[in-house]
């Protein structure tokens, strides 16, 4: 995220999350660990040339009507190969898809953040405000993405992933109370003073947001690798690693020390 002194730009994070919010079944890894990736663009060149890129992605490799309803990268629906991602169990189509998405992650300019939180433990403490886990994990994302913006200078909002009606008013409120109440680490002024609206932006998978889409891909590779590396495992060999390495040089650091650990991989209990 670039410092241009005099120059205020517009940023917009996106968010999604791997594994579930809920508090069933935390002895299994897929549900003791909640990750939540936030991707934030500039919106006036670098979003824009990210859509119109991703675009031409889709429609050199699915062939679509122009009339018909946009294709939205989904994660699970590739790897399913649900619908129109049914085309990719040819071979070569496969591999051009694959090599054309890594290139565009590769290419564009963003910053992204991953925050996982560990369930189990953080189910035995009472002291916390925010105990519904996904709030808790986006406070967390929101002060890095904030502190960011303070210290370069710029503005920027937020938008997730619309799920149900009753979520994602707990969701919206709790944004809303960060805004207004800041968080143990970040004061409400500052959060003010860079966020341009105190309300949470939400939009549907069909509404074909190029940022949630690339939240939506990137989520359960960077939460996978953050558990094996806390368990000292190695990264299995296959795409969602190849998606992650991609964008690895995307990872937020510290300004100045490059410092990666509380800045773009962020480990709550």
């Amino acid at each position: 995220m670039p410092i241009r002194r005099g120059e205020v730009l517009r940023y917009r994070l996106y968010c999604d999350e791997s594994g579930d919010h809920t508090f069933q079944k935390i002895d299994v890894d897929n549900h003791r660990y909640l990750g939540l990736l936030g991707v934030w663009f500039e919106q006036e060149t670098n979003y824009r040339e990210f859509f119109k890129k991703l675009e031409e992605l889709k429609a050199s490799i699915f062939d679509r009507d122009p009339d018909d309803e946009p294709i939205c990268l989904h994660r699970k629906d590739i790897i399913e190969r649900k619908g129109v991602f049914g085309k990719l169990c040819n071979t070569e189509r496969n591999r051009r898809f694959e090599d054309g998405l890594l290139a565009l992650i590769s290419e564009a300019r963003y910053r992204m953040t991953c925050v996982v939180l560990d369930k189990n433990t953080h189910g035995t403490k009472t002291y916390r405000e925010l105990y519904h886990p996904y709030h808790y994990c986006l406070a967390a994302l929101l002060e890095r993405y904030t502190g960011l913006l303070e210290i370069t200078g710029h503005r920027g909002d937020v938008m997730a992933e619309s799920r149900a009606k009753t979520e994602d008013r707990l969701l919206s409120e709790a944004f809303e109370r960060t805004y207004s109440e800041g968080t143990r680490f970040h004061s409400a002024e500052r959060f003010q003073k860079v966020l341009t609206s105190k309300e949470l932006k939400f939009k549907k998978k069909e509404h074909n947001i190029a940022g949630l889409q690339l939240a939506d891909l990137l989520a359960y590779p960077f939460r996978r690798e953050m558990i094996l590396e806390l368990r000292g495992q190695p990264i299995p060999k296959d795409f969602s690693a190849d998606l992650l390495d991609a964008a690895r040089p995307k990872i937020n650091r510290h300004l100045y020390d490059k410092t990666i650990t509380g800045y773009g991989k962020v480990w709550l209990s």
